[in-house]
């Protein structure tokens, strides 16, 4: 099933495929890079906001169109006529939208991944790149501070120094880099990326969905708690699973030795 966002003032729509609980939403101003000006923000919004509310769903790949991923804002066009601090709180919502979806997220990154467009990365699961990408923290190139996320992102994925680096010099980093700071989860060749893609995303759909929800869950929430805390939380999460048809059939799957056949659904 395909659908298309409404389109924009001055930009194409971003568009949303589903396909065996997979959901694929592409940026899709190619022309632009995919850089976002605010008809595509809020067709962004509105896109990832029905992935968080379609029960089907059980993995988004987050994309762009035409060989690059994101080169972040466009500010060659004029924005929306309101405050900026307005503007911000709008686009905010955009990462608050993509960071709580509860169902695995994947960026699948090809050329530019730049500024906000790098920080659309960062805010998923797993960010899957080519060889070809290149990253960015723009921002301070331009003016700005980062947004989106990146002073949040960055020193948990890098550490205070190197987020630092990354952040004041604007440099630009190639997968290798990015690799070696951990900042991609695999780099693939060039014509590799749908492929890797497209298998990573069925086996996190033919996983469990409940155990992947709580399990991001848990990561997300417990790298910044006492272990006291994350402990009382793990129990909680495994309670939960416990509750449901999957474990179950996981282990019987097991000794059956067959593959398993999760739904996610409650057994009680």
């Amino acid at each position: 099933m395909e659908r298309r966002c409404p389109e924009g003032d001055g930009g194409p729509a971003v568009g949303s495929a589903t396909a065996d609980g997979v959901v694929t939403i592409t940026i899709n101003r190619p022309r632009r890079r995919n850089a976002l000006d605010d008809a595509t923000w809020v067709a962004l919004e509105r896109a990832l906001t029905a992935v968080g509310h379609d029960p089907a769903a059980r993995v988004l790949v987050l994309t762009g169109a035409g060989g690059h991923f994101c080169a972040g804002a466009d500010i060659s066009t004029a924005p929306a006529e309101r405050h900026p601090l307005r503007r911000m709180w709008s686009h905010n919502e955009v990462a608050l939208r993509l960071r709580e979806i509860t169902i695995p997220t994947i960026a699948k990154v090809s050329g530019a991944a730049v500024g906000a467009g790098w920080n659309l990365a960062l805010g998923c699961d797993l960010v899957i790149a080519d060889t070809t990408a290149r990253f960015s923290q723009i921002f301070t190139s331009r003016g700005l501070s980062p947004d989106l996320g990146g002073t949040w992102f960055l020193p948990r994925l890098v550490g205070m120094q190197q987020a630092k680096r990354l952040a004041l010099l604007a440099e630009v980093i190639d997968t290798a880099e990015a690799e070696r700071l951990g900042l991609v989860t695999q780099v693939v060749e060039a014509g590799e990326l749908d492929g890797v893609v497209a298998g990573l995303a069925r086996r996190l759909a033919a996983a469990p969905p409940v155990a992947l929800a709580l399990t991001k869950r848990l990561l997300d929430e417990n790298v910044d708690r006492p272990l006291r805390e994350a402990l009382e939380s793990e129990a909680w999460a495994q309670a939960v699973n416990f509750a449901g048809v999957d474990p179950a059939e996981g282990y019987a799957s097991f000794r059956e030795r067959r593959v398993p056949r999760f739904t996610g659904e409650w057994a009680l």
